[in-house]
């Protein structure tokens, strides 16, 4: 009779914990929704004296790619040995499981290494270099499937900061931004790399593809160099544009879906508009919710995405032209109001996981924010890693970032 009621409470336990703790991978840029949200539950609420407890921490090449979790394997690109290399470490472990040579090494004025961040689908890891080669490699072996140089497929020309469209896949697609005419966002076969569309024209700028509902269908939304797309993903029709011309074609930042509308913002001065789309008799129509441009704008994201929770946007707000002023900023996503700042908080990145914004600083510090309206609210920061532009991913209670010496692993 004691064994039975010793099982059943241990039965009981583990049913709590279950309900308690959710896991989640992180499978491609910005999280398994591109939306910079993770699903993640029990995470800690605070951070001990001496820091969150560092897993793991191993050596790694230059690059600004953040890191893909999935099965079990953290995946980066990197500058290493004279050659971008896609490499795969054990995520507990921080054992180097595989690294696959994709290109020679990239260099730019503005950064040297890749630039995109891999995605991982159908046991396939699909990689993008700094100088526009799309690469599909085995999930498990690290053995190459196909290679295609993305750029003379299109008849483009390289971006001058890099390619930066971190892999979309949807269906039998892989899309990512090529730029040129006709060629702005571009779809590849997954099993052969062959071009299946094309759409748009201009500059490739240097944000991703985004999977998202827009009024009522599922669209691919890219915030190209100087505008914005909603592309049928089957068959690359463009169904509706916004123009978003930015200095340097430097549209950098994701589009976040709003209730089925779509949030766009830009550095440089630039500014954000909420855009509602709306169908009618098969046609899509466009008209600013609201708009907030130029030097006095309410968010400037420079490159982080902001996140949206429960009708409020969290973000970056850079003052200038690539300045050194950046507040982080809570604004209501209905109205475009500001609701708080941290003013000079500095140049950082952000995610959401149970609650909290997850901010990784280019000074090398975690910072803990609870997210609410009501105001900023410091819960923990710790200096742990280098300088770096990357956001953390967050996968089965861990959390990964790198910089260009290391990457690392977080118990968080």
């Amino acid at each position: 009779m004691r064994t039975l009621i010793h099982r059943s409470l241990h039965v009981l336990l583990a049913t709590i914990v279950g309900c308690s703790w959710t896991h989640a991978d992180w499978p491609q840029f910005l999280g398994e929704k591109r939306d910079g949200a993770s699903s993640e539950t029990a995470l800690l609420d605070a951070f001990p004296e001496e820091g969150p407890e560092v897993v793991w921490r191993v050596p790694g090449g230059v690059g600004m790619s953040a890191v893909t979790v999935a099965d079990g394997l953290a995946i980066t690109t990197m500058n290493d040995s004279g050659k971008q290399l896609l490499v795969a470490f054990d995520a507990k472990t921080g054992e180097r499981a595989w690294q696959t040579g994709l290109a020679a090494e990239y260099k730019n004025g503005q950064g040297d290494g890749p630039r995109a961040t891999a995605a991982v689908s159908g046991g396939v890891v699909y990689a993008f270099t700094g100088d526009g080669v799309l690469c599909a490699v085995d999930q498990k072996t690290g053995e190459l499937i196909w290679r295609t140089d993305a750029l003379q497929a299109c008849r483009a020309r390289e971006s001058e900061y890099g390619m930066s469209s971190s892999p979309l896949v949807v269906g039998d697609s892989v899309i990512v931004h090529v730029g040129g005419s006709g060629t702005a966002v571009a779809a590849f076969d997954i099993a052969n790399g062959q071009l299946q569309w094309s759409a748009g024209s201009g500059p490739a700028g240097y944000s991703s593809p985004t999977l998202m509902e827009v009024a009522g269908e599922q669209q691919v939304v890219s915030l190209t160099g100087d505008k914005t797309l909603g592309i049928d993903p089957s068959d690359g029709a463009v169904l509706w544009t916004y123009d978003f011309p930015t200095p340097y074609a430097c549209n950098t930042a994701n589009p976040v879906s709003v209730d089925g509308d779509v949030f766009i913002s830009a550095g440089e001065n630039h500014g954000c508009v909420f855009i509602d789309v709306e169908q009618a008799s098969g046609k899509f129509e466009v008209k600013e919710h609201w708009a907030s441009v130029d030097s006095k704008s309410v968010m400037r994201n420079e490159w982080q995405t902001s996140v949206l929770v429960d009708g409020y946007l969290y973000g970056f707000d850079n003052v200038g032209a690539a300045g050194p002023t950046t507040h982080l900023t809570c604004i209501d996503a209905g109205t475009g109001e500001t609701v708080w700042r941290k003013t000079r908080f500095g140049k950082g990145n952000l995610v959401l996981a149970d609650g909290k914004l997850w901010i990784t600083t280019m000074d090398g510090e975690l910072v803990l924010v609870k997210v609410s309206p009501d105001g900023y609210e410091e819960l923990g920061r710790s200096k742990l890693f280098g300088r770096t532009r990357q956001s953390l991913s967050i996968a089965n209670g861990l959390g990964y970032i790198r910089d260009n010496q290391e990457v690392l692993c977080i118990k968080l």
